[in-house]
């Protein structure tokens, strides 16, 4: 591969070259007679398989489980390592039919074009913070590589809340925070909506490896049930406050809110398709939130906003980039509920016009 130069201009929504990364797909949708495959390893699939051995228990005679319904992540962990080992066995069950079936989607995706060569998959979503899912990543790596599959499996590094906020960073170009120590970062799910003030420590790692969260907001808008005005009401006074709030400690915020959000992301930040369990229609043609957060935020500090918008599977993926640069093709999934999916290619270290090679990241080496 060539060394390419750096383009100081910013990407747009939905964009394929990112910084540091191209971006070979995202937001496959693979049916078969059965529907789509990755409705298979969604979070909602590991609650069929527990639910299907409880089933077929229950005809024998007991559950070892107990009469509740519908059992936490927490107890059942609890249940896995400290309670009697039938009702262990039932949730060691739902991991071993879940991780089957979660391999054979990683391998429906691996004969796909744009997943083939795939070096190694960071799992991420929700389901990957807990043990249970730390548990299936494990066994699903274990069962692809019995299989012949030379792929690595891996859980997300950041934390699933924090990966969709991180990976807002790998949006930006790196001259963006030439005087500035912050950006906002905004993780649009089915269930949450999270804004956080994202702190890339450049000093400290210029691959962004060190970033962190600063602080961050959590609305569970499912809970509420909200319009889709009232969604995008609720995510501008989000980051009102925590722009405030950044404002009081001396951070030096950039111009710049990065967006990850469920569907297929259209140039213009206009939604395709994908975005069904957001709250109202964000398929309508006349909506386009990146629009209606700089109509409300037209300047951050003293320069004119930009806002960038990605599928949420994309950006969370991003959050990867420091930790995939031995590993050309790489893709991400993330379970949740759905199961969000998208393949990277690593561009080459970028250099300035002087020749001179940059950081990992675009920034430039000290």
């Amino acid at each position: 591969m060539t060394d390419q130069i750096v383009d100081p201009g910013l990407g747009g929504h939905g964009a394929g070259a990112l910084p540091a990364v191209t971006l070979d797909s995202f937001n496959i949708e693979i049916r078969d007679d059965d529907g789509f495959i990755g409705d298979r390893a969604s979070k909602g699939a590991f609650v069929d398989a527990l639910e299907n051995w409880r089933e077929r228990l229950r005809a024998l005679g007991e559950d070892p489980l107990g009469e509740e319904s519908d059992i936490g992540r927490k107890k059942l962990e609890k249940i896995l390592f400290e309670g009697a080992p039938e009702a262990a066995g039932v949730v060691i069950g739902a991991i071993e039919d879940f991780s089957q079936a979660f391999a054979r989607v990683i391998q429906r995706y691996l004969k796909t074009k744009a997943w083939r060569d795939t070096e190694r998959i960071a799992v991420g979503g929700g389901f990957r913070e807990s043990r249970l899912g730390e548990l299936v990543i494990g066994r699903t790596a274990v069962i692809l590589r019995a299989g012949g599959k030379d792929v690595e499996l891996t859980p997300i590094h950041n934390h699933p809340d924090e990966a969709g906020l991180i990976g807002a960073l790998h949006l930006a170009p790196a001259w963006i925070f030439t005087g500035h120590d912050s950006l906002i970062g905004i993780d649009i799910g089915g269930t949450n909506i999270r804004v956080g003030i994202v702190t890339p420590n450049l000093k400290k790692s210029p691959d962004l490896s060190a970033a962190t969260i600063w602080k961050s907001e959590l609305w569970r808008h499912r809970d509420d049930e909200p319009s889709r005005e009232q969604a995008v009401k609720r995510i501008i006074e989000m980051i009102e406050k925590l722009a405030a709030d950044a404002g009081k400690e001396g951070l030096k915020l950039a111009p710049f809110i990065g967006i990850g959000c469920p569907g297929v992301i259209e140039e213009d930040g206009s939604i395709d398709r994908g975005a069904q369990n957001l709250p109202g229609n964000w398929h309508a043609k006349d909506f386009n939130l990146p629009a209606l957060l700089r109509e409300a935020l037209p300047t951050i500090g003293d320069h004119e906003t930009t806002v960038l918008m990605h599928n949420d599977a994309v950006v969370q993926g991003l959050s990867e980039v420091p930790f995939m640069r031995d590993h050309e093709h790489w893709g991400v999934l993330t379970i949740g509920t759905g199961l969000g999916n998208a393949r990277f290619t690593n561009r080459p270290p970028a250099v300035e016009k002087n020749g001179k090679k940059a950081g990992k990241n675009g920034a430039k080496r000290k």
